[in-house]
């Protein structure tokens, strides 16, 4: 009765949408209600669904097409795509509570309601249509699909994107701490403003590009390796009469492809450590009875604004009111020993959109360094590869122009007019490589001082605050394998991505065995697993016990958290195999070993029996049970070096490890005559259990076997499941 009384609801709400749209009056559309109007664009919309449930959809117009993405999209995972909007616009705390109440602010911080309206008003005609085809598209869903309960969107309005334009985990504004804008504007404790928005974690992401004269077919290949929250992207193609063609990766609830390919270009994006966030203390005080901040000579006021947010209560609704600052830096997101600070950040969604949207309809080199110089990128770095053989790495995007005599790793004064940004740095000023001639480029979000092997950009050509990204042990991996590549196929590059070296034990192993070696007293219960870890040779597998072995014995050195501050990751891993003390390095091989005997009865466990992937239902916040079916995976984590990361951890209530983020979408790429590709999505296509396309890739992701991409018509065709229009499915 609820679902039907929400389906009544909204049809009612289109009803009079339709009555009072000037819109309809001003395309002449036909219709005499809304439903009507969206029946007549799903019409234009066909969608063919593959063996693997991948939604190829074709559309007239690309605001057709965008309408058919967002309805396939919700077919295959709605609650996700809510959840992520939800977070975007500032209303998780409707459904989590009041403790998600400073995600909302921050969001409001950011752009009110009423400003992200403004942005859509003030769009292009073009990039506006799509917005209303994103609303249009998810809007028909909900009407067609009346069982199908929101969690608390039951409308979806084409100003909502404004929030959510770029497409990685998160976006710049989830670096923004909670726990600052919880105290400053709350009063509140971290505990308190702690609501993850996603169900992963940031990690890692590589993407490699290789020239022609490295490959068996004479054709430029791309990787496409993106290492994520599992289920957070979907896969999709997605074709128009007015030239969109573009397969890949799509954030759920986003109209384009993220991370993909169309038949000339293909684009990888990696997480950058690129500073493009600054932190400004303001001098504010009051004078007659108004907040001021000082700027140079000058005493400007401090804008203010209430926010009403609502947050779940119990069984009832709650509100709570702030008072919220900004200056033209940013908004004062927290305060340093009283000093209120403002967090600048790039905040130009229109842009963004546009970039993110042209991105996917690229046709070669000079046309994708054309979109870059929008600068609205900023939390990524871009690998390219295209079919006329050009390869390319971008360092960043958005990377803003700063006064060098200022440290802006740290917080800057805002009173000193000296210390603002000095607009932005053009795609010819930033780290790029393009075109080297050792035919090949990397990066796994480490620095791009190695990108290109010696043909890398150097260190001292740049400020620092372009590339202060430390080196990783991926990054290391990828040199060493690709240093080496020659007359390589989709196949080899697959092989390669999942090569089960791993350098972080290099020198962590060695460092355990020489402390034993060298012990006066060495345990002789540590003998055997001793041992087994000599004859080992650093590779994963699934029948390995090393592999086991040195997983928890590097997880709990970690966490023993005896390395100094400042190290990176891969400084603090190296610091527990040579320099912490030897005794330190055998007490934790202990404890790891009767862990092992405590929790499997033995120590002597192989990788595959520990290491699992498990699906036991769509939720968004995963559960994992040892008791329930799962599938054994030899991968490793990329904390290690593996470049096919399957980021496994223990579970609530489990002592098997079970992956929740890394390989989620990846592809290779080759640009002849015709585009092929290959693909491995984590799971499947679909959240609903009942899906065939539920854990349907499970046993080819487990055995490293990607699935050929239908991309062209002639192919989908052949491997046609399901076809029909947006509302009109069987």
């Amino acid at each position: 009765m609820i679902r039907m009384k929400r389906h009544l609801a909204l049809l009612t709400f289109l009803f009079i949408a339709a009555a009072c749209s000037t819109k309809e009056e001003a395309t002449g559309a036909a219709s005499d209600t809304e439903l009507e109007r969206l029946s007549a664009i799903a019409a234009r919309v066909e969608i063919i669904r593959d063996d693997f449930g991948v939604p190829h959809v074709y559309g007239k117009t690309d605001a057709d097409a965008v309408f058919g993405m967002l309805y396939a999209q919700a077919e295959d995972d709605f609650p996700r795509i809510e959840r992520n909007y939800i977070w975007a616009i500032g209303r998780l705390a409707e459904v989590d509570g009041e403790a998600a109440i400073y995600s909302d602010v921050r969001a409001r911080l950011y752009m009110t309601v009423d400003e992200a309206k403004a942005a859509y008003a003030s769009a292009p005609a073009w990039l506006k249509e799509l917005c209303d085809a994103y609303a249009d598209g998810l809007n028909y869903y909900l009407a067609m699909n009346p069982s199908v309960e929101p969690a608390l969107l039951e409308r979806f309005e084409p100003w909502m994107p404004m929030y959510f334009f770029e497409g990685s985990i998160g976006g710049d504004i989830e670096q923004i701490p909670l726990e600052g804008i919880a105290e400053f504007y709350g009063n509140a404790s971290a505990a308190q403003s702690a609501a993850p928005a996603f169900d992963g974690v940031l990690n890692a992401s590589n993407g490699f590009a290789i020239a022609g004269e490295l490959t068996r077919s004479g054709d430029a290949m791309l990787l496409i390796n993106p290492h994520t929250s599992f289920y957070f992207r979907g896969e999709i193609h997605v074709v128009s009469e007015e030239g969109l063609d573009a397969y890949g990766a799509v954030t759920w609830g986003q109209f384009f492809v993220y991370q993909g390919f169309n038949e000339n270009t293909g684009w990888m994006h990696t997480s950058t450590r690129v500073d493009f966030i600054d932190e400004f203390i303001e001098d504010v005080s009051e004078v007659d009875g108004e907040l001021v901040y000082r700027y140079g000579d000058e005493m400007r006021p401090v804008e203010s604004y209430d926010v009403t947010l609502k947050y779940k209560d119990g069984e009832g609704v709650g509100e709570r009111t702030f008072t919220l600052y900004r200056t033209h830096h940013g908004p004062i997101t927290h305060a340093i020993e009283g000093n209120w600070v403002a967090t600048r950040i790039n905040w130009d969604p229109v842009t963004a959109l546009t970039q993110s949207y042209i991105r996917t309809k690229q046709d070669g080199l000079d046309g994708f360094r054309e979109m870059m110089n929008l600068r609205s990128n900023s939390s990524n770095n871009t690998v390219y590869a295209d079919s006329g053989g050009n390869i390319a790495y971008f360092h960043g995007n958005f990377v803003p122009r700063r006064d060098p005599q200022f440290d802006y790793s740290q917080p800057v004064d805002g009173s000193d007019p000296a210390t603002d940004w000095q607009g932005i740095h053009t795609v010819d000023e930033i780290v790029t490589v393009i075109n080297p001639p050792n035919g090949w480029i990397q990066n796994a979000n480490a620095t791009p001082f190695t990108a290109a092997a010696q043909f890398s950009p150097r260190r001292e050509d740049y400020p620092v605050y372009m590339a202060p990204d430390p080196e990783n042990f991926r990054g290391i991996n990828a040199v060493r394998l690709l240093s080496d590549i020659e007359d390589l196929t989709l196949q080899g590059l697959i092989d390669l991505t999942h090569d089960p070296f791993l350098p972080g034990f290099e020198q962590l192993i060695p460092g355990l065995i020489q402390a034993y070696d060298g012990a006066e007293n060495a345990d002789p219960g540590l003998a055997e697993p001793i041992a087994a870890l000599r004859k080992w040779r650093n590779t994963t597998a699934i029948d390995s016990v090393a592999m086991t072995l040195a997983h928890f014995y590097g997880i709990n050195s970690v966490a023993s958290k005896q390395a100094p501050e400042g190290l990176s990751q891969m400084e603090r891993v190296n610091f527990y195999g040579t320099e912490s003390p030897p005794a330190d390095r055998l007490a934790v091989f202990a404890e790891t070993v009767a862990m092992l005997e405590t929790d499997f009865g033995r120590w002597a466990v192989p990788w595959g029996e520990v290491n699992r992937f498990q699906r036991l239902s769509g939720d968004i916040d995963l559960q994992f049970d040892d008791e329930q079916p799962s599938v054994a995976i030899g991968m490793g984590n990329s904390d290690w070096g593996a470049l096919a990361d399957f980021g496994s951890k223990r579970q609530e209530g489990t002592k098997k490890l079970y992956g929740v983020n890394g390989n989620s979408f990846a592809a290779v790429v080759e640009f002849g005559d015709r585009v092929r590709a290959r693909s491995i999505l984590v799971g499947g296509q679909n959240n609903d259990p009942a899906s065939g396309h539920f854990v349907d890739q499970v046993p080819l992701y487990a055995n490293h076997q990607w699935k050929e991409v239908a991309y062209y018509r002639e192919d989908v065709e052949k491997r046609a499941i399901e076809r029909y229009t947006p509302g009109r499915r069987n």
